[in-house]
């Protein structure tokens, strides 16, 4: 497979940003890597290291913050454990996992390369950067392990990959959308201004596109919730919902498909 990579880099209110992309035929992924007041936040994928270590070897760095364990995230984790020896900080649930070597589909392997182990220690509930005071906030839905960031300091919020767009049209068979939904919930009870997504970078009006994918998975929710009920199956609600067939369903073998988000919407009227 012929990969191809690009790296872009720039910064907004304080915050420096690498975004790294890669394409394959009509796939395109991407990720971010953020910098700001002495740490990192998510180290990337290994198959784009070599276009993120000269971003990050223009930072300062205390210290490596990873929303979760996924591979786009942590992929260049063991370069700061073993070239910079700082310390890296991941949801406690997933410590011993990433002591191993990533394990996930062949697909991401070839997208994002392989997760060699790493060692980091648990995300304490609040910490202090050199001139700023942050508080971890447990999001789980993308993933179990998932945790966000906010600069109490800047009103700075990092949404790791809780957001990446406001009308989701297919979601990971792992996600859930009752969780989603309750941690945008939770996220919107606190105080900031700036958002900034591992996906989609700096989000303007970052406050009001959280509330509008809120807004929009508990319009579905209810949207699916009465299809299934008038006796349409699942199928067919996916059929009529999101007739469109898109080129990462194909690729990942149907890890990623419409249908686990009509799946997962299901489940959140159920639990109302």
């Amino acid at each position: 497979m012929r990969m191809k990579k690009t790296m872009e880099q720039h910064s907004v209110n304080g915050v420096s940003m690498a975004n790294g992309t890669v394409s394959f035929r009509s796939v395109t992924l991407n990720v971010y890597s953020f910098a700001i007041d002495g740490i990192i936040i998510d180290a990337g994928a290994s198959a784009l290291k070599n276009g993120f270590l000269p971003f990050w070897k223009q930072q300062p760095i205390d210290a490596l913050y990873c929303t979760h364990l996924h591979e786009d995230h942590t992929g260049c984790a063991t370069w700061f454990e073993q070239q910079l020896h700082v310390p890296i900080y991941l949801h406690e649930s997933s410590l011993a996992a990433a002591k191993k070597t990533g394990d996930y589909p062949l697909y991401r392997k070839l997208f994002w390369g392989k997760r060699k182990p790493f060692h980091p220690a648990a995300i304490p509930a609040t910490f202090q950067t050199r001139h700023s005071n942050w508080v971890s906030i447990f999001t789980p839905g993308h993933a179990t392990d998932h945790v966000a960031f906010l600069n109490k300091s800047t009103g700075q919020l990092f949404t790791g990959d809780l957001y990446v767009q406001t009308k989701t049209k297919l979601i990971m068979d792992s996600e859930s959308v009752p969780q989603i939904i309750a941690s945008l919930h939770k996220l919107l009870q606190y105080d900031f201004e700036d958002v900034f997504c591992s996906h989609a970078g700096y989000l303007k009006q970052g406050r009001k596109k959280l509330v509008q994918k809120r807004d929009y998975l508990e319009a579905l929710s209810n949207q699916v919730h009465d299809l299934y009920k008038s006796g349409l199956p699942i199928k067919e609600i996916q059929k009529r919902l999101f007739p469109r067939t898109y080129p990462i369903t194909r690729f990942s073998k149907g890890e990623w498909d419409s249908a686990h988000l009509v799946k997962s919407a299901l489940e959140y009227t159920a639990s109302k």
